[in-house]
This record gives C-alpha cells, structure tokens and sequence, in this order.
C-alpha cells in the first residue's frame, strides 16, 4: 500500500469538508478509485461513516463514470487542467465585477456550471472521437442490412468471449466480443447471405448449388463450404480473411460487376488485406511473415481435429478450446469410448453429429448457446 495509515487518516479528515459533488471530481484519489475499483486512500470506510455522505459520494461516482471516455482520451491531467482553466475564468469575471473574497464562486449555482461545462467538454471529445467514429464503420453494415428485403436476425455479442452461432443450413460461426452478424432464420433462394461487423471465425456447410457470401464493410467473401476467419476494422473499413480450409474468393462489393483485378481467390494458410485508405488489394500467401495476420490465429485454427484412436474425453476437450463452450456429457460412461476420425472442415454440429453415431446409437446433443450436453448410455 502506497500510503501509511496516518496519511490514510488526514486525507479521510479533509474530505469532511466535501459538500458538492464538484468537490470529488477534482479529487484525484477519488477519481482513481472510481476507475479503478482499488480503495487506497480508505474511500469506503469514509463513505460508511454518515449515510449522507453514501448519496453523495454515488452522485459523484456517476458523474465519474459519466465522463469516462475510451483509452485514448483526456487523461487524469487534462480533466484537472481543464477544471483549473474553468475556475480561472470564473474568477475573472467575479474581478470584472468587482466581487471580493470569491464569494460568486462560492455559489452552489456557478459551480454546478463549472462541472457541467467539463462534462459537456468531455462529451463533445467522446461523441467526435469514439461515437462518431464508430457511426461511420457501422455505416456500411447498418446500410448493407437496411437493403437486405429478407427479414434478419441479428446477435450482437456483448460478452467476454466468443459466442457460437448455428445457421439454418447447419453452418457455425463463432462470433468475438464486440461483433455482431445478422443473418436470416432460413435461407431462402439460390444463395446464402449473412452480413459482419467486427470479428467471427466461419465454418461453412458444403452446398454447391448455394453459395455462401459474407458482408463485411465493403468486402465480399464467397464461398461453398469451408473454414475462414474475417475481421472488420472497428474504426474503418479495412478487412482482412484468414482461410483455414476450403476455397475462398474476396471482392469489394462497390467494383464487384466491372473490375475483375479486385477479385482474389484464397487457399489454405492464405490470407487477403483490404486497406480502404487506398482501397488496395493484398493476397498474403505466406502468413507467418506477417504479424498481424499471425495474431488473427485463434485456438480453432491452432487445433487439429484428425483423431486416430483418441478417448472421446479428451475429443471433447478438444472442442472447447476450439470454440469456448462448455461440454456436459456422462464421463463415467464414455471413459473407454475411443473415436477414428477427421473433423477438419466441418462445423460444430457436424463434428458433434460425427462423434455421437461413432459412439453409439443411442447418442445425441443438444446445444443451449455455448452450453453442449451430450446424451448417451456408452459406446458400441
């Protein structure tokens, strides 16, 4: 701890004086446990001690949080200068005003005004560098889903984890936090649709008849049954594909009838960059030269799934890395069950569908989620 207990003390003590919200926003320990959740300076003891004091602290508290804006934003530093500019300029204009021994500052009013005019300066950098930002990426995905005339849905992963989706066509999809797919309940016509923003690793069922493509920003990404990865810049509309099995073909969707140059086609381990700044084209055919297509790699493209004589426990296993999910399935039963197979590029419920007739015929799953349980009286 950075502080001894006296000091601990005398800071608890001055804080007695506190009687405006205003008062905390300009304290840097308060500030620094709010965002930080770690009580040094004895907040907590201080705040027990009255109830009054626990209604305004959680005022100020939200005010905080209010005024919290992205990583890369006004620091501790800028937010106490910009309350000293402000308290400055309300000084002056006491002077101009001939008032003495600060007694307009003293007002309850005017400093409420000091504390809005911050928060509307911190709100003015939050909308112009994070909101703003973001409208223009969605922009092409909010436009792409406003043309579609078949009704979406959409799933939206506001978790910490990557969360898997199963199509009508039996197709899987593991979509990563802060992303989001919309996609029709049942595919209707000669094609398969289904439009991204962000991040999602795509493991697609095989139908020649019915193409696959995915939407992301101003790319197009067809394929007819494969395993491929695709990121979506958050703040522009850079696109990158990662291909894991399968045939892929990349275009951008605004050149799409007139420029045959813009169209690439992708193998296993090769890897496609679409840079809007200058709308370039770049096919990585060896990705390990490059570092920020090697950091696309998730454990899914990592695992391998050929199995030679492997217990069904540790398959399973297997699979949870792969996807993050969690398998419930009756350990004592399948202890001496061993599976022989090649599951590399087929989705999620085609490799549960697989190992469930290789164990038995009385085998089954369900899936609720990233929640998997597995249903079976043992193996042949």
């Amino acid at each position: 701890m950075s502080f001894t207990i006296g000091n601990v003390y005398l800071k608890m003590k001055e804080r007695n004086q506190y009687t405006e919200i205003e008062d905390f926003l300009s304290d840097k320990s308060f500030r620094l446990w709010v965002k930080s959740k770690e009580d040094l300076d004895g907040w907590e003891e201080w705040t027990l001690e009255y109830p009054y004091r626990a209604k305004l602290v959680e005022e100020a508290r939200l005010w905080q949080l209010a005024m919290k804006v992205p990583d890369n934003n006004l620091t501790d530093e800028q937010i106490e200068k910009a309350l000293h500019k402000t308290w400055i300029k309300i000084e002056q204009r006491e002077e101009k005003q001939d008032f003495k021994n600060n007694r307009l500052w003293k007002n309850n009013l005017l400093r409420k005004i000091a504390v809005v005019f911050i928060f509307s300066l911190l709100s003015w950098y939050t909308f112009n560098y994070y909101i703003i930002s973001k409208v223009e990426y969605n922009s092409n995905y909010e436009k792409a889903i406003s043309n579609d005339s078949d009704g979406l849905i959409e799933q939206i992963n506001n978790s910490n984890k990557p969360q898997i989706i199963t199509l009508s066509d039996g197709s899987s999809i593991l979509l990563q936090p802060k992303s989001k797919l919309s996609y029709p309940n049942v595919f209707k016509g000669n094609i398969r649709k289904v439009y991204l923003s962000g991040e999602a690793f795509f493991e697609i069922t095989k139908n020649k008849k019915k193409p696959f493509f995915v939407i992301a920003n101003e790319i197009v990404t067809k394929v007819v049954g494969t395993s491929f990865r695709i990121k979506a810049n958050v703040h522009k509309s850079d696109v990158e594909v990662l291909v894991r099995t399968g045939k892929v073909m990349v275009y951008s969707k605004e050149k799409r009838k007139n420029d045959c140059e813009n169209k690439i086609i992708l193998f296993p381990n090769q890897a496609f960059r679409f840079i809007d700044e200058d709308k370039s084209f770049n096919k990585i055919t060896d990705i390990t030269l490059d570092e920020s297509i090697s950091k696309m790699k998730g454990n899914i493209e990592q695992l391998s799934f050929d199995f030679t004589d492997i217990p069904v426990g540790q398959i399973f296993k297997t699979i949870e890395q792969a996807y993050s999910v969690e398998i419930d399935y009756p350990k004592e039963k399948l202890k001496n069950c061993h599976l022989t197979a090649s599951l590399n590029d087929l989705p999620l419920p085609e490799k549960l569908k697989i190992i469930c007739k290789s164990i038995a015929n009385n085998c089954s799953y369900t899936m609720n989620g990233n929640q998997i349980t597995i249903i079976s009286e043992g193996c042949y």
